[in-house]
């Protein structure tokens, strides 16, 4: 998996749940100017975007 980047808590790929809906595994997709932007891991198209203090690593 990558590396984070150095002001990020979160990398690519990993698996997280976003704090509105902790019963939704998300996997994030990229990290760009301190926004995560998600998708549902359940194959959904949607994508959701997320600042740092609103995801955790676990529900």
């Amino acid at each position: 998996m990558n590396e984070p980047i150095s002001d990020s808590k979160y990398f690519d790929g990993q698996f997280v749940y976003a704090k509105v809906n902790p019963g939704q595994k998300l996997i994030i997709r990229r990290y760009y100017k301190r926004i995560y932007y998600c998708r549902a891991v359940d194959g959904s198209e949607k994508e959701y975007a997320f600042f740092e203090k609103e995801i955790s690593p676990d529900s």
